[in-house]
């Protein structure tokens, strides 16, 4: 299991390296560009929808995997207006 996160964070940090120097590198100086709020939100939303996808909706169950309370699943797919299967 050790295994297999390392490899996702090597992944992730080399994915998000290439893709923040681009993106800082395309910002002007003056620009407030949110890069937290934008990097949060557009991995947490298809993260949300792919893991209720692959557990079929069971929103009990994707809160397990994703490791947070199933009430604070509910809200992240209302706050990103996710459309699934209303299972628990």
């Amino acid at each position: 299991m050790q295994n297999s996160q390392e490899k996702v964070y090597s992944f992730l940090e080399k994915w998000l390296d290439k893709s923040i120097k681009q993106y800082v590198g395309e910002m002007d100086g003056e620009n407030n560009g949110h890069l937290h709020e934008l990097i949060i939100r557009g991995i947490e939303k298809p993260l949300v929808e792919i893991v209720l996808k692959e557990t079929n909706g069971n929103q009990t169950q994707a809160a397990n995997i994703l490791g947070i309370n199933r009430n604070t699943l509910r809200a992240k797919i209302t706050e990103y207006e996710i459309k699934c299967k209303s299972k628990t």
